[in-house]
């Protein structure tokens, strides 16, 4: 019996003893590149890939480096190694042909990929239409430049067929347009070559609209030319491999380096299933045309996600073949194993392969789900922008008509219908914000209660308080927005109050905020050309415009956009739709604060003038300054004037002469001003400097030593940054 359980364990054993050892590969496969390079290595990995799932194919790459006569001699040393099939991507036309033919005629199975060549003895033919590729790179380069513009173009090896057909289609699709290719540069596939042929072009950059290169490398080279020669503009790069991964073709256009790019497919899994199917004798097809598509920034994101997506596999699976092939190369270096060992070593196979495969799940599971909410969040932010927009185009203006004669005196009937278009615009309008909140946040959707019934008498056209009015010079207001009717109807309210200027998107609104330097913008987020993020960051960074406060007036209304606003240097952040009286209510009382602050340290004499000459508006200000605030920041401002000239100033001193801590004093400072007690120390230096400038004779060193500043240099540039001019040019 012992013997018996012996003898049957030993049986049990021999299957896992037998396939330690080594197998002998069932097929050998040669593969000869022409050249070495990202989309070269993309492709042989996934012949490897594919390997991995057939036993026993053995692959053995070579790469000629974009030399024929090594491509030669590298197709000569894989027949003489023994291959059973041979996979070449020819350098040229003619060159290598006779090595194809010499593989062939020994028996041996050839699959041409990618590159054609002069040779007919080869079994099966795949590639790309290189015609087709630089026809439709033609026309998308014609409708870019709108039928009209200069074009240099890069090309690839010469006489190799993809650079010729990819030049054939590139030409035919640019005639019957007013496109014209004005430099043909050599750039062999490399971007090196490309890079200096185009750095030792001597033609005039600056008339290049776009450059086409014959792959992305190229057109990378010739950027990085472009960009060095410092030439007046940059055209648009656009070229043809669309490779996914790091540095590849579609990040290079999602990123704004390319304009444009054609995926040329690698398929290096389809070529291995060709080539087991000539091997053991299954149907296959002699020529095969790979499909292909253009890479835009319109689509690159969406590319690069799922191209993110099937690396993430592809690498997970390749770990795990590392990790079986791992455990066999261990188990054939431990032959000599008793059988309790190999049924532990089972057992904890299985367990790992278990743990792994559980916490691959819980990975991947967890990736979809951040990959949907990603995606949910995009969604329903576009969303809300669409819904939000329209519904303040509608709620504003109905709430102003409500205020006309014609619908005050309409019939009972006219203004009860109305009143029911109101109401249901505002339920409307709430039900879509909760909806919208309730999606985004993942939870459920709230009830929302049938509103009141809306008395038209008690609808108001937003007013400014005539108490709270800046002044009657009517301060001016920069509106940035696409959205025409959102330019309107702020314009509508405005400009009873403002002087109104428009732009429609973030660069218009840049160039006439520096060129009007208006008191206050108000400006939409999502907008083509720049955003309104980006917008307000160059408006606070810019020396003339920095002081201007913005107000974003968006649809993005979720915590983080506000958080985004915020960091942009955005001094109020409004969500659609938004009610008009708060947004003027909120333009006011930035205005009164700007003025406020400039008031608090300027020319007294001016003040007196403006007392005399608005009597109303002064005892108004003169009730006001009896508050607790008022007296606070005047009693302030009286020590600092007094002790200008003192360098040694700070905010220790002029704490302890008010009565609170250092911490106590920037806090309400800056509650009440927007600014720290430094920054108004320096505001009330440089006031105090520009006025002795104005009135007197004394040297711009005089005025900064007067005035405590310790470096004259120093005083001209906080002076030239506050003002925008120089002190010596007064």
């Amino acid at each position: 019996m012992t013997v018996l359980k012996r003898a049957l364990l030993l049986i049990l054993c021999l299957p896992i003893l037998w396939s330690c050892q080594e197998p002998k590969p069932k097929y050998v496969i040669g593969v000869s590149q022409c050249s070495e390079d990202i989309w070269r290595a993309w492709q042989n990995s996934e012949m490897q890939m594919e390997a991995n799932f057939h036993q026993g194919v053995e692959l053995r790459f070579t790469a000629a480096h974009d030399n024929s006569d090594t491509q030669i001699h590298q197709i000569d040393s894989l027949v003489s190694s023994g291959i059973d099939l041979l996979i070449v991507a020819p350098n040229q036309l003619t060159n290598v042909s006779p090595a194809i033919d010499r593989a062939f005629d020994k028996g041996i199975p050839v699959i041409v990929f990618e590159r054609k060549t002069d040779a007919q003895k080869y079994t099966a033919f795949v590639s790309a239409d290189n015609y087709e590729m630089g026809h439709e790179m033609g026309e998308y380069v014609v409708s870019r430049l709108h039928g009209k513009g200069t074009v240099m173009e890069i090309l690839g090896l010469k006489g190799s067929s993809p650079a010729d057909d990819r030049h054939r289609g590139f030409n035919d699709a640019l005639k019957g347009s007013e496109v014209q290719v004005v430099a043909t540069i050599q750039g062999n596939w490399t971007e090196d070559v490309a890079y200096n042929a185009v750095k030792a072009y001597r033609g005039d950059l600056s008339s290049i609209d776009l450059v086409f290169g014959h792959n992305d490398r190229s057109a990378i080279g010739a950027r990085k030319a472009f960009v060095e020669r410092k030439s007046e503009k940059l055209p648009l790069f656009c070229g043809i491999d669309g490779l996914p991964g790091e540095n590849g073709g579609i990040q290079l256009v999602r990123d704004s380096l390319l304009d444009a790019s054609y995926i040329y497919p690698t398929r290096g899994d389809y070529l291995l299933y060709l080539a087991l199917n000539i091997l053991e004798g299954r149907p296959y097809q002699e020529e095969t045309m790979l499909t292909s598509a253009l890479v835009t920034r319109d689509n690159a994101n969406v590319l690069l996600l799922e191209s993110d997506e099937v690396m993430r596999q592809t690498q997970r699976l390749e770990r795990l073949n590392q990790q079986a092939s791992g455990y066999l190369q261990q188990l054939a270096n431990e032959r000599v194993i008793n059988i309790l060992a190999v049924v532990l070593v089972i057992l904890l196979l299985i367990m790992l392969v278990v743990i792994y495969i559980y916490f691959l799940q819980r990975a991947r599971i967890s990736e979809e789900r951040n990959k949907m909410e990603r995606e949910q969040l995009d969604f329903y932010t576009q969303v809300s922008h669409e819904l939000r927009t329209p519904l303040t185009l509608i709620e504003g203006p109905l709430a102003q008509l409500a205020e006309t004669n014609d619908i005050q005196n309409a019939s009972a009937e006219a203004s009860g219908l109305f009143s029911i278009v109101l109401r249901n615009t505002r339920h409307l309008s709430q039900l879509i914000s909760k909806m919208l909140d309730a999606q985004v946040r993942h939870s459920s959707l709230v009830s929302i209660q049938e509103s009141e019934p809306i008395n038209l008498s008690q609808t108001k056209i937003p007013t400014l308080d005539t108490n709270d009015d800046i002044d009657s010079t009517h301060p001016t207001i920069l509106i940035v927005d696409d959205n025409a009717d959102i330019r309107a109807y702020l314009s509508n309210i405005l400009k009873p109050h403002y002087q109104v200027n428009e732009a429609a998107d973030g660069q218009q609104g840049l160039n006439l905020a520096n060129e009007i330097v208006p008191d206050l913008i108000v400006s939409d987020v999502m907008m083509p050309v720049m955003n309104g993020l980006e917008f307000c960051q160059r408006v606070k960074n810019g020396t003339a415009t920095s002081h201007i406060p913005v107000i974003l007036l968006t649809a993005r209304a979720l915590d983080e956009h506000q958080v985004e606003g915020y960091e942009s240097g955005a001094d109020a952040y409004i969500t659609k739709p938004f009610s008009a009286e708060v947004l003027l209510a909120r333009i006011n009382n930035l205005l009164k604060n700007r003025r406020r602050l400039k008031n608090l340290f300027g020319n007294k004499e001016e003040e007196k003038k403006e007392e005399k000459s608005k009597e109303v508006e002064n005892n108004e200000e003169e009730a006001k300054f009896t508050t607790q605030e008022s007296a606070f920041l005047l009693k302030f401002r009286d020590f600092i004037e007094k002790n200008l000239a003192d360098s040694d100033l700070s905010v220790e001193t002029v704490g302890a002469e008010l009565g609170l801590s250092r911490v106590q004093l920037y806090r309400k400072v800056k509650a009440l001003t927007g600014l720290s007690p430094v920054e108004l120390l320096r505001t009330a230096r440089l006031q105090k400097g520009r006025q002795i400038l104005e009135t007197t004779g004394k040297s711009v060193s005089e005025v900064a030593y007067e005035v405590g500043f310790t470096a004259p240099s120093y005083f001209t540039k906080c002076f030239k940054d506050e003002f925008g001019i120089s002190p010596s040019d007064l």
